[in-house]
This record gives C-alpha cells, sequence and structure tokens, in this order.
C-alpha cells in the first residue's frame, strides 16, 4: 500500500526567520520583519511551535513528508536542507521551483494525497499559495489545508488520517 503523501510548504508554514518569532502572521508582521535581516538570514531560520514533532508523529503513522521551499538558488535551498537537518525534521525530499516553474507546477509534478501551506496573507494571500492555481483535474485529488502564516500546525490533528 503506497504511503499518504504529505507535502509541507516550509518557510512561513514550518520555519520562520527569528525576528518572527513570537508573531502571528500578516501585514504588520511582514511590514516590521520585511526589511530585518533576518529575513534574508535562512541559515538561521527556526521552528515554528512544535512541528517537528507533529511531523515526526505522521511519518510514524505511515505518512511521507514532502517539503516545498519558496528559495530558487543552491546556496539559499542549501540553507533551508541545513535548517531541516539542524532540528532533525523526519526525513524528506526538499522541492523548490525550477526554472520558470510556479508553486503549482511543483505540486502538478508530485500530486500529493494533502498539500499543507500557510495563507500567504504577507505577500498578497491567495494569489500566491500553491493550490490556488493547481489544475482543477489535479485539485480533486489534493486535500489542501491552509494554515494562518507564521501560525505553525500545532493545532493540527496529531493523527494524520483526520487531516
Amino acid at each position: 500500500m503506497a504511503k499518504t503523501k504529505i507535502m509541507v510548504f516550509t518557510e512561513g508554514t514550518l520555519i520562520m526567520h527569528p525576528g518572527a518569532k513570537g508573531h502571528s502572521g500578516g501585514l504588520p508582521v511582514f511590514r516590521l520583519f520585511n526589511y530585518s535581516l533576518s529575513v534574508r538570514d535562512y541559515k538561521n531560520y527556526i521552528p515554528i511551535g512544535n512541528c517537528v514533532e507533529k511531523l515526526k508523529k505522521w511519518v510514524k503513522q505511515g505518512a511521507e513528508i514532502v517539503y516545498l521551499t519558496s528559495r530558487r538558488k543552491p546556496k539559499e535551498i542549501k540553507m533551508i536542507q541545513g535548517i531541516l537537518d539542524k532540528y532533525e525534521f523526519p526525513k524528506g525530499k526538499l522541492l523548490h521551483r525550477e526554472g520558470d516553474e510556479n508553486y503549482n507546477d511543483v505540486a502538478e509534478r508530485v500530486i500529493p494525497d494533502i498539500l499543507i501551506e500557510d495563507d500567504c496573507e504577507s505577500i498578497g494571500g491567495e494569489k500566491e499559495m500553491t493550490i490556488t492555481f493547481v489544475k482543477p483535474e489535479i485539485k480533486r485529488k489534493i486535500k489542501s489545508i491552509c494554515v494562518k502564516e507564521f501560525g505553525g500546525i500545532d493545532h493540527l490533528p496529531d493523527d494524520f488520517h483526520k487531516l
């Protein structure tokens, strides 16, 4: 039996720049930290809440985790992978947009069973989300879960079957 594939967006959903710690999403947070050096300090990003433990629970139940980063440059992708390794996130592929791909192209290539991403409130909302532009015939195959930007996934069920 195939594992349930859960694609989770990294920045804003699982990890955040240190300057956003203690804040929960939205335009005010974006304005406050947009020009902060910590926003581009990818190697020092931190997990949001207890997301590592949540993902580990899902993996123990048989889920396969696939990560999606907003980073495109190899050096930056490597930094995000370094954060996943440093904080012992469950093993999983770290995907990114290649060439002229958009996020929806990556989702359409992978077709996860579940896609978890934040609401992108600080950068434009729904029009910036992965699921928004996924082709309808593929979108029907994906359970989309939207969480508050920088709000984490702690509130999601420990049993991924209940997502």
